[in-house]
């Protein structure tokens, strides 16, 4: 799946251009070691020529690092300034992070905090068991919004105008209506097994309401079926993820995010 960026807003208040200076931005990941123009190319679904101006514009405004002609492209230093900034602002991650970390460690899941990104959920934060030897999911990945738990948990507390929206179809009216019943019944929601993206990860989701974005975020753990099996999702994980929630609510004085819808 190619970046969002590529394609053309026809709203005229739209500007197309920064919005692929901004696509180029987002494809780095955690894990990369720097990005070459036809690795960016491939994964905002840009012509070359079309990222060689937006580089070579990121570069002078020193949002894009490059050492020479054969050198990749890194993220430069007023990235990671503007990164550093909007992690102060949203203090609840800082907040949270020793429990989600310990979280992780207790459950042997990758614990995760998600928020919507167009269509998608994109990772933001990850809290990886100490005892994990590979590299799990980092921060940049995205997920779809529907058939994941993630998903389900964010849709399930959107305000009707702002899903209508989205111009939901039948199959996103019932994801969501299945994540209501699933929140108002047992606190945290799982993704049906038939329909879930991705048969190879198990995961439960609880939302979190975060005033410094407006709407509401996911937080999720989530592991192979054989180390999350669906039993230990209901009996242990998703309600140590509600419990951790809860108190979260609490500390900061926020409402439970089904409250959004009304």
């Amino acid at each position: 799946m190619t970046d969002q960026s590529s394609s053309q807003n026809p709203d005229r208040k739209f500007a197309n251009t920064l919005a692929r200076g901004l696509g180029v931005l987002r494809v780095f990941r955690a894990s990369d070691n720097g990005l070459t123009h036809a690795q960016i190319a491939e994964r905002t679904g840009l012509p070359k020529p079309t990222i060689s101006r937006l580089t070579y514009t990121l570069c002078e405004l020193g949002y894009l690092s490059h050492g020479g002609r054969n050198d990749r492209f890194r993220l430069g230093p007023e990235a990671i300034v503007l990164g550093s900034v909007a992690s102060l602002a949203v203090s609840f991650v800082d907040m949270v992070s020793d429990d989600m970390q310990q979280l992780a460690d207790d459950t042997g899941t990758l614990a995760l905090i998600a928020v919507r990104d167009g269509d998608r959920m994109m990772l933001v934060r990850t809290w990886r068991p100490a005892t994990a030897q590979a590299i799990w999911l980092e921060p940049g990945h995205r997920i779809p919004l529907l058939w994941s738990s993630s998903g389900q948990a964010f849709l399930a507390t959107m305000d009707a105008e702002r899903f209508e929206a989205l111009e939901p179809d039948a199959d996103m009216r019932a994801v969501r209506q299945d994540g209501y019943d699933q929140l108002l019944g047992q606190g945290f929601i799982i993704a049906a097994e038939a329909t879930r993206y991705a048969s190879t990860v198990n995961a439960v989701s609880v939302p979190y309401d975060a005033g410094e974005f407006g709407e509401a975020v996911a937080f999720t753990c989530g592991a192979t079926p054989e180390t999350l099996p669906t039993a230990r999702m209901h009996a242990e994980v998703g309600p140590a993820l509600h419990r951790l929630v809860k108190a979260l609510e609490m500390r900061t004085g926020r409402a439970p995010a089904l409250s959004r819808r009304g």
